[in-house]
């Protein structure tokens, strides 16, 4: 159950910045490098295809005139040529008709030209279906671009989240990384696949209708640009509405993705103490804020397309009335007139698809922006290189003045001082808080020391590589954990190397696990989840531990490993356990009676410090710190196994 500081703590860290759109999508646009080839191919077949669409228009309004002028021609009289045909009627009186008709190419007597009609609409058909394969063919290079960048950039945040240091996990909900890995991404490509060939197709056609609109008529394409600047202030307006609205979107998705996965996982601790109605609550709260962001965010940039809309219709009234005004005064011709309307609309239906996109380059941006937070987080140091590493791996640990803070401002170690010879068993003692389990992440290099060092073998952990100084520690934690698949496939997970079912087998036994293993259905390929259901704690405890032993570490560590466990089986694994500690450096975290008492030294821990160490019976009669606790945990547990 996540308590106020759980909740804090979601709210917390990089998401409160504002949104950097301009970066985000910079360097959004850069992760399409290695696609330059695609990106190029793309871009032809898009600026091809835009050019036989927007040539469209113009070849249908000769097929228009064609059609005029033939029907014009048959009302005139056989034998004369068009200007006498348009002076008899100025003659008439009817001079404003032969004004409007000085720009047609009609020949007097002669009727409509079906074979040449037929041989422009041929040719117009021929032109736009070559404009939608190509436009196809761009369709499927976005898809490949867009895919194979998202396959990288999934790669990226892998990559990332295993250089991260132990630090950053433990200041996040774990549903927010994995909304990040997950849902952001796929918003993401959801974004680019949707807006991409849209986008450039929309800008080049913008590009395209107004060249054609200039060669058609100069005077008309200015007055379809006075509403360029309308558009623009409506879209830019809105674009900065709703953007920060985007960003609370998906800020507000992370933090209920961590309450539901929190929730989900703790499910059963949450009916045993009865809080059900406070989870709900909570729910209730993050889910009304995703509602509030997501409605304000969709809402503002809702609005942006039917804003396009009306000035698109603003543009094509204008342009229809002047249009109708120059073909009166023979300026045009209705063709011209037909070609310049549609061209009028083919200008204002990509600015509105642009101004309706926002919406989603917006959301797709507000996501780039929290993968790249993800990205830029502070790594773990890098390793050197080349890594030193010991001559013969042999498990003498030697901890010289280290100090250690979480918190720059509260020490928790200091000037911390041990050696511990090979083989030898040491067990770690201490309240909660004291500093056991930060003594092991330590020299596992979770953590890095603050001062003084650590050495394996008189080499210094921190010029090791991280991988071969924990390919000779074995470790099982308190909080077991199981992947999806067999049992003996979990076992086999501890191995470096491919190990037959015998050394499963074998493994199991010296944890004590063969038994109840044995029982089951499918015995060793008893398929478990993640949760290990199907199995108890404690069994799950004896696979972990049985993994382990498996991998033949030269350290072995133990953090409260069985806890988990009824005494009578911890008594079994400690017997075990002395039998492969042999020639192996143990450490132990535990508060139960029989681990303390089999170690060959007793280290008591108390804010950070070893304040006793020795064997057991040197520190019960010694009368110090560690026979207060031994009097105070353990006096129970040895009267009831004695």
């Amino acid at each position: 159950m996540a308590g106020p500081a759980g909740r804090m703590m979601a709210g917390t860290g990089p998401d409160h910045r504002s949104m950097d759109f301009k970066g985000s999508g910079k360097r959004l646009i850069t992760h399409f490098k290695p696609e330059r080839l695609t990106i190029y191919v793309l871009l032809l077949c898009v600026t091809v295809s835009v050019a036989l669409s927007v040539v469209g228009p113009k070849i249908l309004g000769k097929a228009t005139d064609l059609v005029f002028a033939g029907i014009v021609g048959r009302q005139m009289p056989a034998g004369a040529t068009k200007e006498e045909a348009l002076e008899a009627m100025r003659e008439r009186g009817d001079g404003s008709v032969a004004d409007m008709l000085r720009s047609t190419d009609f020949t007097p007597g002669k009727g409509i030209d079906f074979g040449a009609v037929g041989e422009v609409l041929l040719l117009a058909l021929t032109v736009f279906v070559v404009a939608g394969l190509l436009m196809l063919a761009a369709t499927r290079l976005v898809n490949r671009a867009v895919n194979r960048t998202m396959y990288r950039m999934r790669e990226d945040v892998q990559t990332k989240l295993s250089r991260l240091p132990l630090a950053y996990f433990d200041k996040r909900q774990r549903g927010e990384v994995l909304s990040r890995a997950t849902n952001d991404i796929d918003n993401i490509g959801q974004t680019l696949q949707q807006s991409m060939g849209q986008l450039i197709n929309s800008v080049l056609t913008i590009i395209g209708v107004l060249v054609m609109m200039f060669w058609v008529s100069w005077l008309l394409a200015l007055v379809a640009l006075v509403t360029v600047p309308l558009s623009f202030f409506v879209a830019t307006r809105v674009g900065k509405r709703s953007q920060p609205h985007f960003v609370q979107q998906w800020r507000s998705t992370g933090k209920l993705n961590a309450h539901v996965e929190e929730m989900y996982t703790g499910h059963t601790l949450v009916k045993v103490f009865g809080r059900q109605e406070e989870s709900a609550q909570q729910f209730a709260e993050q889910n009304e804020a995703l509602y509030e962001a997501g409605f304000k965010a969709q809402f503002n940039s809702g609005i942006m397309q039917p804003l396009m809309m009306f000035v698109s219709n603003l543009t094509y009234v204008l342009v229809a009335v002047i249009g109708g005004l120059r073909v009166a005064a023979g300026a045009l011709s209705i063709g011209d007139v037909q070609a310049f309307i549609q061209y009028s609309r083919q200008f204002s239906m990509p600015l509105t698809q642009v101004a309706s996109m926002a919406n989603l380059v917006q959301s797709g941006v507000a996501s780039a922006e929290r993968i790249f937070e993800l990205l830029d987080a502070e790594e773990q140091e890098a390793d050197p290189v080349p890594g030193v590493r010991p001559q013969e791996l042999r498990g003498r640990v030697a901890l010289e003045h280290v100090s250690f803070r979480y918190d720059p401002d509260k020490p928790l170690i200091e000037d911390l001082s041990l050696k511990v010879e090979p083989g030898h068993t040491v067990a770690i003692v201490g309240p909660t808080g004291a500093g056991k389990t930060t003594l092991v992440n330590l020299l596992m290099r979770f953590y890095e020391v603050s001062g003084g060092r650590i050495t394996l073998d008189g080499v210094d952990i921190a010029r090791m590589s991280r991988d071969e100084l924990r390919a000779g520690i074995g470790m099982v934690l308190q909080d077991t954990w199981l992947f999806g698949g067999t049992i003996a496939e979990n076992i086999a997970y501890g191995a470096s190397r491919e190990v037959t079912r015998g050394e499963i087998e074998e493994a199991a036994r010296a944890a004590h696990a063969d038994r109840f293993v044995r029982t089951l259905p499918d015995g060793y390929d008893t398929v478990i989840d993640d949760e290990g259901s199907g199995v108890s704690a404690g069994e799950k405890q004896l696979i972990t531990i049985a993994r382990a032993f498996l991998s033949d570490p030269v350290i072995l560590v133990l953090d409260e490993a069985t806890s988990s466990v009824d005494t009578r089986t911890e008594v079994l694994i400690q017997k075990a356990m002395a039998k492969l500690a042999h020639g192996r450096t143990s450490f132990v975290i535990a508060h139960r009676l029989s681990t303390i008492r089999d170690a060959d030294t007793i280290l008591v821990m108390e804010n950070g410090s070893i304040v006793e160490q020795g064997a057991h019976a040197d520190l019960l009669a010694a009368d110090g710190a560690y026979a207060r606790l031994y009097k105070a945990q353990f006096a129970q547990a040895v009267a009831e196994i004695d």
